[in-house]
């Protein structure tokens, strides 16, 4: 049987992707943060959340020792983290600066892909962090990638719906077009090589937005030359299947989709085993631990479920981890007047009842004394906290703008309606403009966005005819009828 362990609700905005090391367990979400917990008993290391991306984060995963974290972005950027100390390491550009929606790290750390919404893929060598080889598939976006368990090929795959298999030279040893009707989410090699006699094969599974999961065989021939084999299709899940991911065994796949269920297969038999329930939104990420029975499901529910796999004899007595310490805990962080309003509306007081209950009460009086409210407060740098309000301390000022950094993430919760967050901020909007996309964006950002981003539309990444925004009125309005209404 499956068993919830614990739920991670530390997120602000969607969870896009989880990963699991030896010790460690990371998530990453729509809010710009990675989530960074021990594994043991799912605590959150002292140096999370990680902050270093400019826009949504679609994908993480760690290297083979666990040393190192890798995550991408719509700020087209790749970024490697240290899991020692949770600082940068380097921040790889994408090659066109697209948004980069998928990166895999190979099983020996050599190679890391990235793959963007322009269709480019980029292979980097990871030791170095220098950019080796690129290639494109032209009028698609690149959502999925995989190595082979050997780290000498791997697999991507399209919104244009193919499987595509390419070598470390960027050569393209087989397409299977079509693999999933309507597009590709996701794609996963099995960890074990099969070999007998002159083939070497391998085991993929993939899934996408025709709501099937397949299981494929990938052969090598002694001659050199690839062949892909439909092994088995699952059509369990009733809605398109967005994640999928094996065990380190191989022997169980696990999916998750827009239907909100979690399924666990018998990956050898292609026998559903298990459908787990519990989350309130798509299903959009799933990991297997590698050392201990344990599945990660996040969801547009901007959660993080924990589940243990107990056999099946042993029902409901087997062990579960400690709940408590991975359960958010944010009593008393806003009194209920305040956690109503948006933080932009605070007045000064509200914003000096904040400050005493982070700890930070010694602030009050500079804070009232420059007439910093909610809108003030939001706006604060570091430049401002050294030279307008004279914080001297380098400690005081950055546990200041992390605590508000965590209320800018708190202000996009639930009670929003998705329509007035911008898409590239993720923020209630302001003064919200319409691009020739057809799409509506705070004016700031999307202008920030054509300044850097050559004219390419967030949302489909094709050209922008012109940069003509036009003030969309009747939203403006609809925001302000919900602002008061709350």
């Amino acid at each position: 049987m499956a068993s919830l362990v614990c739920t991670l609700q530390h997120h602000q905005d969607d969870v896009n992707w989880c990963a699991f090391s030896g010790q460690l367990l990371a998530t990453c979400s729509g809010d710009k943060t990675l989530r960074i917990y021990n594994a043991d008993n799912f605590s959150e290391l002292p140096f999370s959340p990680l902050s270093g991306h400019g826009y949504s984060i679609h994908c993480c995963c760690f290297s083979s020792c666990g040393q190192f974290l890798t995550s991408c972005s719509t700020d087209a950027t790749t970024v490697v983290w240290s899991m020692v100390t949770g600082e940068i390491e380097a921040v790889l550009e994408h090659p066109g600066r697209s948004p980069v929606r998928i990166c895999a790290l190979s099983p020996d750390s050599v190679h890391l892909v990235s793959g963007a919404s322009d269709g480019t893929l980029a292979l980097w060598d990871f030791p170095s962090k220098q950019l080796r080889r690129t290639g494109a598939v032209s009028d698609t976006t690149m959502v999925a990638c995989s190595f082979s368990p050997c780290s000498q090929v791997f697999m991507t795959g399209s919104t244009y719906g193919d499987l595509r298999l390419w070598d470390l030279n960027m050569n393209q040893l087989h397409a299977e077009k079509n693999a999933h009707d309507l597009g590709v989410s996701c794609c996963t090699f099995a960890p074990a090589i099969l070999s007998g006699g002159q083939v070497v094969q391998f085991r993929l599974a993939s899934c996408g937005q025709d709501s099937h999961l397949k299981i494929w065989a990938i052969n090598k021939f002694s001659s050199g030359a690839y062949r892909m084999q439909l092994l088995h299709t699952l059509s369990d899940h009733s809605a398109p299947v967005l994640s999928c991911a094996y065990s380190s065994d191989g022997q169980l796949l696990v999916s998750g989709s827009v239907d909100k269920t979690v399924i666990i297969y018998d990956a050898k038999n292609a026998v559903l085993l298990y459908t787990l329930s519990q989350h309130e939104r798509y299903v959009t990420a799933c990991s297997f631990s590698p050392t201990s029975p344990l599945i990660a499901t996040g969801s547009m529910d901007k959660t993080v479920n924990i589940w243990k796999l107990e056999d099946g004899c042993r029902e409901n007595g087997g062990k579960s981890l400690p709940v408590e310490s991975a359960q958010t805990s944010r009593e008393g962080r806003a009194s209920a007047g305040r956690s109503k309003l948006l933080v932009s509306d605070w007045s000064e007081d509200d914003v000096s009842e904040w400050l005493a209950e982070e700890g930070l009460g010694g602030l009050v009086g500079k804070f009232k004394a420059n007439n910093i409210d909610g809108t003030e407060l939001l706006g604060l740098t570091k430049e401002t906290l050294a030279s307008e309000l004279h914080i001297e301390s380098v400690g005081l000022r950055c546990k200041l703008l992390r605590k508000v950094e965590e209320i800018k993430n708190d202000s996009v919760c639930s009670g929003i309606p998705d329509e007035f967050l911008c898409p590239i901020t993720r923020e209630l909007m302001r003064e919200p403009v319409t691009a020739a996309d057809g799409y509506s964006y705070e004016r700031q950002a999307i202008e920030s966005w054509i300044n850097t981003k050559n004219r390419s539309s967030p949302m489909t990444n094709l050209p922008l005819l012109t940069t003509l925004l036009t003030p969309n009125h009747t939203l403006k309005m609809a925001i302000g009828r919900w602002k008061t209404s709350r």
